[in-house]
């Protein structure tokens, strides 16, 4: 078996390194265009708790890799003038130029043949290595490889917007430093870290007005350098930068769709890049190198494309879930101005968390002296805003009130409207309805939302949809909401909403979105414009003209005045996911060209109708929210800048809460799915309009929940399936913090010390099993300085 590495960074080694080892007899080349000591960078980060997971593959370049490390537990969030520190991180950072020089000596030592200098290009890559079974791609970033076969890698390339480049220094330090500085041009962070005794990388990044504003776009390498040493004089304390082709750049984020071509396979930069501000891109080459080296023993004898596929079934969802984390870190630094009004430990706190992967209960293991601190600094600003005092009772944030209006919520917890799909042919709430939301509201939430409901019978989802048109409609939400005000303290909020487009469909258990199989069934559509859901196969709506608006309008109007006696405690207007008043604001779905097309402005006015009608009838008292579709998910969507527009517009007709959600717009969709993958569209409307925000999407647990709101992403989080399964997911939060302040149905009293015994007892278990079993940097310096002892 011959085997050729094209590209000698950390992951093409090891994978070398790996196969060799297994199989001796095999032939191992590598071809570098460097020289062996040529190296760009400074230092390579890895997190305490990855280091075993792969190093230790090849025991003793793990050795040598292991005595070259720098330790550090603490990382440091500086700004104006304040330090906030975060222990029990654990990192361990290392040279580039020593970890390619242990990998390149261990190749030799195995019998591998390396090969520098030498340029190879893609086209001649058949010819060249025509005797080699399996080719590695390993050639970085810029991958010559990638780009010659784009046909069969079908790479997307996306050029970040923010400028960085790498320097290093002489300071020597014992933590992980981001040094956030305000200048006249903007915010300017250094990314900061020692890599060995001696030696610091300093990585600078900011977005592109600052970087022209200083004259950056002007300046060579000495340059920068002479600028930048005027910038953080202060924190180089007396020590000069170092450079290493120290250029200005911009992120590329590199996705491919497929990671082989023949016998040529991608490994590293070349199949996927991950932002630096989570340290793991060479962590994710290694990794992936393990993965290559253990499917080609397994099947490279046989088939090539066998041990290819093996390789990237396992490791394309590892990467992709890498990648998302870099992607809303790099996303944050891009718009890290929007987080400079907060103040010191906010803005660690989102510093810490900017990545989703780290939560508040995350830290609390780590050090709950650092979540003491903003737990405090939450509470004062609470008390600042509100008037109530939580520094001593100290329930975290997700049990704070929250008020909209003259209405109180007890916690910021919110059940999300979900579909039952459960009423009768008429619209009629059934024994389920009153079930499934009054045990809700007895589970403890803020706020219940009952599903979107129907204010006339040709503006349902499906035959299965609520309204709240008749009497009878009117009556049973009536009964729903006096017992809950009766045995609760949650809210209840209705959802108004016409389906638009997307009506006269199936059951959402039954072919979701699908037009009604009896044609007989089906009721007439209305939208924006004459755009069928599915085309071909949904029903074409009519384009709504003035007549249609002002007989819908009207229906929403008889509908909240419904509401308020039924005893609602506030309303919400659905203008998301693709339904009727959404097919108005998505330039996907909106094609006119009268006064109601064109524009955001235009687009805006016939939901703001409405909206307006409804808040004139609605109690002045009572607050009123809208729920938005932030991004379409499709190319030519919903932009940032039209959220904005769209958030602004309604807060200035009345508006006290933008539910933010995403999509369902077009059934061609492409979402980005992820752990709280919705909530960076309401971070943005609460950080830049500085809106009162709802925030939704995959939040399941409640870390995430106290997270969102300590990082300002959120002033209520809303949670849909989680509470499909668990009506009392509040309740077991409250116990599990052991928080005391909540309401407790009499019923229920006996049982309530008792889960706040249980579940405060087995969180504290957890959190003390977790201490334990985290490795820290002084166990693995000890371990590295007994192996010193030992070779000595």
């Amino acid at each position: 078996m011959r085997i050729t590495v094209i590209g000698g960074g950390p992951g093409g080694l090891y994978f070398a390194l790996l196969t060799k080892k297994a199989r001796p007899e095999w032939q191992i080349a590598i071809y570098e265009q460097n020289q062996a000591d040529d190296t760009f960078g400074f230092g390579v980060v890895f997190s305490d708790e990855t280091l075993h997971e792969f190093l230790s593959r090849d025991r003793k370049s793990f050795d040598r890799i292991r005595g070259e490390f720098a330790y550090w537990d603490d990382v440091a969030v500086h700004k104006q003038g304040r330090e906030m520190r975060c222990a029990g991180n654990g990192f361990a950072g290392i040279s580039r130029k020593k970890l390619l020089q242990i990998l390149q000596q261990r190749c030799r030592e195995e019998g591998i043949e390396l090969h520098f200098g030498v340029t190879i290009p893609p086209e001649e890559i058949a010819t060249t290595f025509a005797g080699s079974d399996i080719v590695v791609a390993s050639d970085g970033v810029n991958s010559r490889i990638r780009e010659a076969f784009r046909e069969s890698f079908q790479p997307e390339v996306q050029i970040k917007s923010n400028r960085f480049c790498w320097m290093g220094s002489s300071r020597p330090m014992d933590e992980f430093n981001y040094f956030f500085r305000e200048t006249e041009h903007g915010i300017i962070c250094a990314h900061t870290y020692q890599y060995e005794e001696g030696r610091s990388t300093w990585i600078f990044e900011m977005d592109d007005a600052c970087w022209r504003g200083h004259g950056f776009d002007g300046m060579d390498e000495e340059q920068s350098k002479a600028v930048l040493e005027t910038l953080y004089e202060e924190e180089l304390q007396g020590h000069p930068l170092l450079l290493n082709r120290s250029n200005w750049r911009q992120f590329p984020r590199i996705f491919c769709n497929k990671w082989w071509h023949d016998n040529i396979v991608l490994l590293g930069d070349a199949k996927a890049s991950a932002h630096y501000s989570i340290g793991s891109g060479t962590k994710l080459a290694m990794e992936c190198a393990i993965s290559l080296s253990d499917s080609v023993l397994a099947h490279g004898e046989t088939s090539a494309e066998a041990a290819f596929k093996a390789y990237e079934d396992e490791r394309r969802t590892p990467c992709q879930i890498i990648q998302h984390n870099a992607d809303v870190s790099l996303a944050w630094f891009e718009h890290m101005n929007r987080s400079w009004d907060m103040d010191p430990e906010q803005f660690a706190m989102v510093v810490m968390c900017r990545a989703k992967s780290i939560t508040y209960d995350n830290l609390i293991v780590r050090d709950p002296a650092f979540v003491e601190k903003v737990d405090t600094a939450f509470y004062e600003r609470v008390l600042a805003e509100t008037g109530e005092d939580y520094r001593k009772s100290r329930p975290t944030p997700m049990f704070t009130k929250f008020r909209l209006r003259d209405m109180e919520v007890a916690n910021r917890v919110v059940m999300s409207p979900m579909a039952q799909y459960s009423a009768d042919e008429n619209g009629n709430l059934t024994d389920w309805h009153f079930v499934h939301y009054t045990s809700h509201a007895l589970g403890g939430a803020g706020m219940v939302f009952i599903e979107m409901t129907c204010p006339s019978a040709d503006a349902r989802i499906t035959p299965g949809c609520p309204g709240l048109w008749t009497d009878e409609h009117e009556a049973q939400f009536k009964r729903i909401t006096s017992f809950v005000h009766a045995h609760s303290a949650t809210k209840m909020v209705l959802q108004l909403g016409h389906a638009g487009r997307k009506g006269s469909t199936q059951l959402g258990w039954q072919k979701m979105d699908m037009p009604l199989e009896e044609k007989a069934l089906n009721w007439p559509l209305y939208s924006a414009s004459p755009l069928a859901y599915h085309d071909g196969v949904s029903q074409q709506p009519k384009a709504m003209d003035r007549a249609d608006m002002d007989r819908i309008t009207a229906d929403f109007v008889q509908a909240t005045e419904r509401a308020e006696r039924a005893g609602f405690d506030m309303i919400e207007l659905h203008c998301a996911h693709g339904y009727l008043l959404a097919s108005f604001l998505s330039p996907l779905t909106n094609k006119r060209t009268d006064a109601y097309g064109g524009s955001i402005e235009n687009r805006l006015r016939y939901p703001l109708e409405v909206f307006e009608a409804m808040r004139a009838v609605w109690p002045s008292e009572k607050p009123m929210s809208v729920r938005v579709s932030a991004s379409d998910w499709a190319e030519d969507g919903i932009s940032e800048a039209d959220t904005f527009a769209i958030a602004e517009a309604f807060a200035a007709a009345g508006c006290d809460l933008i539910d933010v959600s995403a999509g369902q717009t077009v059934a061609e969709q492409k979402p980005v799915y992820g752990r709280m993958f919705q909530v960076q569209f309401a971070e943005a409307i609460r950080n830049v309009p500085k809106l009162a925000v709802m925030a939704v999407g995959a939040i399941t647990e409640p870390a995430q929940v106290n997270t969102i709101l300590h990082t300002r992403r959120a002033d209520l989080v809303a949670l849909g399936r989680p509470h499909m399964w668990n009506p009392y997911f509040t309740r077991e939060a409250s116990a599990w913090y052991d928080t005391r302040n909540q309401h407790w149905p009499k019923q229920y009293l006996s049982g309530r010390d008792q889960a706040h015994r249980e579940l405060s007892r087995k969180r504290e278990q957890e959190i003390e099993l977790k201490r334990k079993a985290r490795p820290r940097p002084h166990d693995l310096e000890a371990e590295a300085q007994d192996q010193r002892k030992a070779a000595e």
